[in-house]
């Protein structure tokens, strides 16, 4: 089983993916510090939006496989700086969720444009309500 940690603002949807990957109820919770919940690191959102959090996230990259940059699709502005993806060693991954909203393909091309600014090579899009792209992620983590 490969470990990721879960990186983005408050309410881009990290804490529900992390809920669908293990097949648990979705239930909305405000993550307050790092959880350590067996392959995935949820992280606050208040650790991306505070450059005085980034030490804490570089550190706790070293206990994963993957960093996950999270995202809405619907999200219209980012708080990803350019090239961030930079300051880990682990392999990154940009994570578009909430699937279930787009309305069309132009719907997630902010969020797709923003992710690849920060420096993520790989993109997946997914849905913790109708599980778009959830097999993928499981797959690549080996759950």
């Amino acid at each position: 089983m490969k470990k990721v940690m879960l990186i983005g603002a408050s309410g881009s949807g990290k804490t529900t993916l992390s809920q669908r990957l293990f097949d648990l109820p979705l239930n909305y919770l405000k993550t307050q510090s790092l959880e350590f919940n067996g392959a995935v690191v949820d992280t606050p959102g208040e650790y991306l939006e505070n450059r005085n959090y980034y030490a804490a996230l570089q550190v706790t990259s070293m206990e994963v496989d993957y960093v996950a940059l999270v995202m809405g699709c619907r999200d219209t502005q980012t708080v990803f700086p350019p090239g961030i993806t930079r300051m880990f060693t682990r392999p990154t991954l940009g994570i578009i969720t909430k699937a279930d909203l787009m309305s069309d393909e132009r719907s997630s091309s902010y969020a797709e444009f923003s992710l690849r600014l920060a420096g993520v090579q790989r993109l997946l899009m997914t849905s913790a309500y109708d599980s778009r792209g959830i097999d993928e992620l499981k797959k690549l983590l080996e759950l």
